[in-house]
């Protein structure tokens, strides 16, 4: 496709590539923070569209003749770039998740921040177990291979081939459901180590009962929990390393259902 040759189908197939790219990279969490100004983000897309779209094929007999029929195009892409950004948008909000659970057994569901990452107000656990996942990430070229998927997923759909099935929302329900699946797992060992914690101090209780636990209780429960958080690092990095390894593979099972 020569890329100074504007007609009609060029630039629906320059439109539906931006639509599809723009809506990942919008709920990408490096790409689509916060605090990345929005001419950034949309420099940014426009920049990748243009690597992309040359590399396409939209015959002009695939462009429908009818407005309403490019409408449906550009919103079937506006669904597929939805759907896939939310692909990456659970796993990061189920490792959230997951610290918010910690910060309330730790008791730090009084104190929250401004997270600039997503512009909410979020526990500390769960702003640092983010950071230092989204550094994880970050430092295994994540980001990377986000990009990589994002472009595979032209070759298995191209612009205007979704098809919207019954296995398509019940795939995304199942990863939905994995995010709160992901969230439990990263919070257990805390959750089980907070719990011997107050098993003991209850203990404790019982057996010197003028001691004033609720004063030891809340700095013994804050130093298990940030011990535990510490040991849970080594774990996470491989858990993410699984997780990045496996975007392609998850990026190409949504393709499957859309087509």
């Amino acid at each position: 496709m020569d890329i100074f040759t504007f007609d009609m189908a060029g630039l629906a197939g320059f439109l539906l590539t931006l639509v599809r790219v723009s809506c990942i990279v919008f709920l990408m969490p490096f790409y689509g923070g916060e605090y990345i100004p929005i001419q950034v983000k949309a420099a940014f897309c426009l920049i990748l569209t243009m690597a992309i779209w040359p590399h396409l094929a939209l015959p002009g007999s695939a462009l429908p003749a009818h407005p309403i029929g490019i409408a449906l195009l550009l919103l079937g892409e506006l669904i597929l770039g939805l759907l896939l950004g939310l692909c990456v948008y659970f796993i990061f909000t189920g490792i959230q998740t997951g610290g918010e659970i910690m910060g309330f057994q730790m008791g730090f569901t009084m104190m929250t921040l401004a997270d600039p990452m997503s512009g909410t107000q979020v526990s500390v656990t769960s702003h640092l177990l983010y950071m230092v996942t989204f550094l994880i990430f970050l430092s295994l070229d994540g980001h990377l291979h986000l990009l990589r998927a994002l472009a595979d997923s032209f070759v298995l759909i191209p612009p205007g081939g979704l098809r919207v099935a019954d296995s398509l929302a019940e795939n995304v329900l199942e990863l939905s459901a994995g995010m709160f699946i992901l969230a439990v797992k990263v919070a257990a060992p805390v959750i089980a180590s907070l719990f011997m914690a107050e098993l003991t101090l209850a203990l404790m209780g019982r057996a010197a009962p003028q001691m004033n636990l609720l004063t030891m209780g809340f700095p013994i429960k804050i130093a298990v929990g940030f011990f535990f958080i510490g040991v849970l690092f080594s774990t996470l990095a491989l858990r993410m390393e699984d997780i990045i390894i496996g975007l392609k593979p998850m990026f190409d099972h949504v393709m499957m259902m859309a087509r």
